[in-house]
């Protein structure tokens, strides 16, 4: 592929900042002082354990210096999701290129002093770890555990309009189930209320000691896999510097310039044909621009790149020149000024403000956030002259509750209803008066609520799809709740676990905005299964919960309606919370007046 997109210089000082970019992500994970190496490197200037991954990081580099230079160039509204793991030297030091990292953490200061202490920090006792953590600004995927970049970035996309959402897909990552599934995620997006996602499959082939399947089978079948699940790839491959630039940079644009096309047409033109979204398939060899051969193996385009490719210097003394030939190779004095700071004919191709992806308010989505507008829950009150009558369901009565929160919120766009397709087995189906479920794919004359936009994601089985759409539709400022059979939610224990894990660590960040809480609602529970059994009996979600400090979680049994509506009201104003509330959805004895209900629910648990 040829381009004009880039001038030589331009595409001169791109490939400057990426080698900035490369330095930095090498330093961190090596370099212990001498961050300018304006002495030769020394034993004591090495960490003395290596620990982090640079397999994925040049590749993440090349990335976000070309993104940077489509936000720019077509002024966009854009955030970065990292989802190989351990990509953390990749957006730390971007993050610190563009400016941002140095305004959240003025000690990390933009010259030789702040490049030692982001050098040490790294992968450090008291420091930050080695993947897009909390503490990276710009980050709202952690990839602590792989698999849920896809979903979490359609989850930020959705009723976000102006973002562009941009998703590296490890190809280790694409392997697992979760990701297999999110590529269908692009059948819930509407063009004309909802943002972008621009997926990147990072075909580097390997992940920890075997090659990754997608890069294996042939290009053939990959592109028709991929254009099998709705995309439109653009393939972008090679490893010499310059032709990979120019390519990238028209691959870019050209994905850009579709995704407005297909906003203008659904939004101008009212066309809500399901499209078929641009994404980018890089082929880039595993630990790009490192060291070629180590002690006569290969290393750069194999899996001995994945992690450190060379050893403690200690105990194998000819690795130290080898890892000052390797950092001399990106050039520092050309990119680095005498004070250490970025020269600025670099510095000024990173975007501005707001604009870089590392200060994009959407990435602190509690900053986003806005107040529901809520009905009175009491107004749904189940009239109970003394304990013990008939009730309809509790969750039938919450459903009316639910349909007036959509109501109130339709205007500003705010909150989601999830599940897996249970939404009506559960008795939420009030909802379905207010709004429709969400759906891009063909419909049928038969089909039931099913639309180009609503407020209810609940057509696809996946509960890790609607997890991960809900977590980020949280992260960046949001409100919602997930809907599940109880027997059903642990398929997402993990997902759960690291979701709470991202609000323990931000909960102490002061530059961390809270967001709304993740919200619950069990039903279909191991006291009343019916036809189900045995099979659909399982309240260990619940052990699950608990194990966590009480900073984090709460979980809540309401025993009738009029209680279940109390609480979830309660959960809706929550914030930085995960909140389980187990309630049973057939009818049932109600016990308490809604007065009554609220003293029981301000109190806790308590003996009747």
């Amino acid at each position: 592929m040829t381009s004009k997109a880039l001038s030589p210089e331009l595409l001169h000082k791109m490939d400057a900042y990426w080698r900035a970019a490369n330095y930095l992500s090498v330093g961190q994970i090596y370099l212990y002082d001498n961050p300018l190496l304006k002495r030769p490197l020394k034993l004591e200037d090495v960490k003395h354990m290596l620990l982090g991954h640079w397999g994925t990081t040049p590749g993440q580099n090349f990335i976000y210096t070309h993104l940077n230079r489509a936000i720019k160039k077509y002024d966009l509204d854009m955030i970065y999701v990292s989802g190989p793991g351990h990509g953390g030297p990749a957006v730390v030091g971007n993050t610190y290129l563009e400016g941002t990292y140095s305004e959240i953490y003025p000690n990390v200061s933009q010259d030789e002093a702040g490049l030692r202490r982001l050098f040490i920090q790294f992968s450090f006792p008291g420091g930050i770890p080695s993947h897009a953590s909390p503490e990276c600004p710009g980050s709202i995927h952690e990839g602590g555990e792989l698999g849920y970049s896809l979903s979490h970035s359609f989850g930020a996309a959705f009723d976000n309009p102006e973002l562009i959402v941009a998703c590296v897909v490890g190809d280790g990552e694409a392997e697992t189930g979760a990701l297999a599934t999110a590529w269908h995620s692009n059948k819930f997006l509407n063009p004309a209320s909802d943002g972008a996602v621009l997926p990147i499959l990072h075909l580097n082939g390997y992940k920890i000691s075997n090659p990754t399947i997608l890069a294996r089978i042939e290009r053939e079948e990959l592109e028709q896999l991929l254009r099998g699940y709705g995309w439109t790839p653009v393939f972008v491959e090679g490893h010499e510097p310059e032709p990979m630039h120019e390519a990238m940079a028209a691959a870019l644009d050209a994905a850009v310039e579709r995704i407005r096309e297909i906003q203008h047409d659904a939004r101008v033109n009212g066309n809500l044909t399901r499209p078929r979204w641009p994404m980018i398939v890089l082929k880039s060899p595993k630990g790009w621009t490192g060291p070629k051969v180590v002690d006569g193996l290969q290393i750069e385009g194999t899996f001995r790149a994945h992690q450190v490719p060379l050893a403690d210097p200690e105990t194998h003394p000819g690795h130290l020149k080898l890892l000052e030939d390797w950092l001399r190779s990106y050039r520092p004095q050309e990119l680095f000024d005498a004070q250490g700071r970025l020269k600025p004919e670099l510095a000024e191709l990173a975007p501005e403000g707001n604009r870089r992806m590392g200060a994009n308010p959407h990435a602190n989505g509690g900053i986003l956030l806005r107040e529901l507008r809520m009905p009175d829950f009491r107004a749904y009150a189940q009239t109970v002259p003394k304990p013990g009558v008939p009730g309809v369901g509790d969750t039938l009565v919450l459903g009316r509750f639910l349909r007036d929160v959509a109501k109130l919120n339709a205007e500003q766009r705010n909150f989601r209803v999830f599940g897996p397709d249970e939404t009506l087995s559960n008795r939420l189906g009030a909802v379905f008066e207010a709004t429709d479920r969400q759906w891009d794919a063909r419909t049928l004359p038969n089909d039931e609520f099913l639309a180009p936009a609503g407020r209810v994601l609940d057509s696809m089985l996946s509960e890790h799809q609607c997890e991960g759409w809900l977590e980020g539709y949280l992260l960046t400022g949001r409100h919602g709740l997930f809907n599940c059979y109880e027997a059903f939610i642990h398929i997402i224990d993990s997902m759960f676990n690291q979701h709470a894990k991202w609000l323990k660590v931000t909960a102490h960040l002061p530059w961390r905005r809270k967001i709304a809480s993740l919200n619950y609602l069990l039903a279909s529970h191991v006291w009343r299964q019916d036809h189900n059994g045995f099979t659909h009996q399982d309240p260990g979600f619940i052990d699950h919960v608990v194990n966590k400090k009480a900073e984090v979680v709460r979980v809540y049994f309401p025993p009738d309606a009029n209680c279940l509506l109390s609480v979830m009201d309660h959960c809706l104003h929550s914030r930085h919370y995960v909140n389980v509330v187990v309630a049973g959805k057939h009818p049932a004895p109600q016990w308490l007046t809604m007065d009554a209900a609220l003293k029981h629910c301000s109190e806790g648990i308590g003996i009747w």
